[in-house]
């Protein structure tokens, strides 16, 4: 005689099934973990490269509060072209400066940085802007990338 009531035997593998909804649900969730974490590192890159802009940006601002020149001198050394400029263009583009920064050739458009100097009298008199650019290698080369701009005064005072 079969002592096993009728319930038990059809709840039978039920257990397995618990089982693989579980690593189903576990499984979901490092999958997860594994793209958060991919997109933190991303996010870190980005941020870097934000930072190195700002101090970029700075550096030159810096330089051209010590320079000592008036707005002629400034527009002349530090606008895009400009001795200055061709120095701080060597930190920009070098190892330790922003990643894809080149000059414009066939089907790349330019990431080289522009500095302009407002030398004109008025309220916008030594106003200075800097706007950098870089590209992430996984960029298309056509694509400009992200830009950071700073506007700053620059004018001594007579």
């Amino acid at each position: 005689m079969n002592n096993c009531p009728k319930p038990i035997q059809r709840q039978a593998g039920i257990m397995l099934l618990e089982a693989l909804i579980a690593i189903l649900v576990f499984s979901l969730g490092i999958l997860s973990l594994v793209a958060l974490q991919a997109i933190s590192i991303k996010l870190t890159g980005d941020a870097k490269h934000r930072t190195d802009a700002t101090l970029l940006a700075n550096r030159l601002i810096g330089q051209m509060w010590v320079s000592g020149g008036n707005l002629a001198s400034l527009k002349t050394d530090f606008e895009t072209g400009g001795g200055a400029y061709n120095a701080w263009l060597a930190d920009v583009s070098g190892t330790e400066g922003l990643p894809g920064v080149v000059a414009a050739s066939s089907g790349v458009t330019s990431t080289l940085p522009t500095v302009t100097v407002d030398d004109t009298a008025g309220a916008t008199a030594g106003q200075v802007v800097i706007t950098l650019f870089w590209r992430t290698p996984e960029m298309p080369p056509a694509e400009p990338g992200h830009r950071h701009i700073v506007v700053s005064q620059v004018v001594r005072n007579p």
